[in-house]
């Protein structure tokens, strides 16, 4: 490190030591819109592309980016291209456009951070951001916290792929916290929908480098909600994407699968999608036929990979398990795969203290994945640290200020945290694309 690698027809800079945004990015206009066909994203020119991310959260209970009480807009965004990275995983909460909806006054950057926070930490926080941000001011709404986020990143070519993380805007996830699948407490799928439809338009009409969504982080089992099954899946995603590709028909539209989007394999292989009998989806199915959809050629899979298991599989077997999971939508050669269909890691990462990456075999399986396989990757994640941090059935279950530890800034933004642990891990993961 440093070296430079092309990354789906982006050349990128990967030093994470870099005083300046490499130059050598191509313009917007040459890669966007992406579309896709078979296994693979192409961008304009007709090159293959790969998303190289990292996530980037907007979704707790300020619902503005984090760090900005840390770092400027500027400085944030500027360590993608240093990263050698060319897109952002942005995370939004829909509760941000309910609020637009129901004219609440809760909009401000200035109630956004002192409801979170309280009056006093509030207004230090306040304070910081602003200092750090000056052009923006108290009165400014959280949209328009995500519109300066948009701008910066468009001038430094960094791609905006748009996630819906949650409904209710605090961290993700936990079964039965009321964000987890349709119907579920804080999950109405009306308003869902309508907050895809007026993103997606506004990323559209407001944001140079909107090039994806991804519909829903982690769909997971709920007591409290509609069936948990592939009818009801099909159902409201499909209906979601329609309403995406009416707002904007350049975005492509990701499609996460179940138990944390953790597998999504019935999608590639075709099988029929079927209700859960004694509930209301009882004798209904579907199958997810690509070319009865209108976005055919916006389809994007996405699936979550990290070590809780601590694995010590070798690399065959690790990858081996990881395909039947869903990577057969890579896989032509496959006489059961019936779709193929581009996929997107779009969570993987691990603690960045300098050493996990050499205790368990995931991090060196899931390079050789990558360079098997080629497919894009969104590492999680940016953060150094957050405003706050809810988790229910922690204790406390709130905390302000919490560093983040699988970060790949330190605590105040300011630096790598772990520069050994980007060298052997993210940089080799934008190696395995080439």
């Amino acid at each position: 490190m440093p070296f430079r690698h092309y990354v789906s027809g982006l050349l990128v800079a990967a030093a994470a030591v870099s005083s300046s945004p490499s130059p050598l990015v191509p313009r917007l206009d040459s890669v966007l819109p992406l579309s896709t066909q078979g296994r693979d994203v192409f961008d304009n020119n007709g090159n293959v592309f790969y998303y190289a991310a990292t996530n980037w959260p907007g979704h707790q209970e300020s619902m503005i980016p984090e760090g900005l009480q840390h770092a400027s807009v500027h400085d944030i965004v500027s360590w993608f291209p240093k990263l050698g990275l060319n897109a952002v995983r942005l995370t939004y909460a829909i509760e941000m456009v309910d609020d637009m909806y129901s004219n609440s006054t809760n909009q401000t950057l200035e109630k956004s951070v002192l409801n979170a926070l309280g009056q006093t930490n509030g207004t230090v926080v306040l304070d910081q951001i602003l200092a750090h941000n000056p052009q923006f001011s108290k009165n400014m709404t959280r949209l328009q916290v995500f519109d300066a986020v948009a701008e910066e990143l468009a001038n430094q070519n960094v791609l905006l792929h748009l996630d819906n993380h949650v409904s209710k805007a605090f961290w993700c996830c936990s079964e039965n916290d009321g964000n987890g699948w349709f119907g579920e407490k804080y999950f109405d799928v009306d308003n869902w929908i309508r907050g895809w439809s007026f993103m997606a338009k506004h990323g559209k009409d407001n944001w140079p480098s909107f090039a994806s969504v991804g519909l829903r982080n982690e769909l997971r089992t709920s007591n409290d909600s509609e069936p948990y099954d592939w009818y009801t899946w099909y159902t409201h995603m499909t209906a979601a994407a329609d309403a995406v590709h009416l707002s904007n028909p350049d975005a492509l539209i990701f499609f996460s699968g179940f138990d944390y989007d953790v597998y999504i394999d019935p999608i590639p292989l075709g099988r029929t999608l079927n209700g859960t009998n004694g509930s209301s989806t009882a004798g209904k199915s579907a199958v997810f036929v690509p070319d009865e959809f209108d976005w055919e050629d916006k389809i994007v899979l996405e699936i979550h990979k990290y070590d809780f298991e601590a694995t010590q599989d070798d690399c065959e077997t690790f990858k081996s398990k990881w395909y039947q999971k869903g990577f057969q939508a890579l896989d032509g050669s496959n006489p059961d795969t019936k779709y193929l269909f581009p996929m997107v890691l779009s969570e993987w990462g691990f603690i960045q203290n300098g050493t996990y990456f050499e205790q368990t075999t995931y991090n060196n399986c899931t390079i050789e994945m990558v360079e098997d396989w080629k497919f894009g990757w969104m590492h999680w994640e940016l953060s150094g640290s957050f405003y706050l941090q809810t988790r229910p059935g922690r204790t406390p279950a709130t905390i302000q200020g919490l560093d983040e530890a699988w970060g790949l800034l330190n605590y105040n933004w300011s630096a790598i945290r772990s520069p050994v642990t980007v060298e052997n891990s993210l940089d080799k993961m934008i190696a395995a694309l080439g």
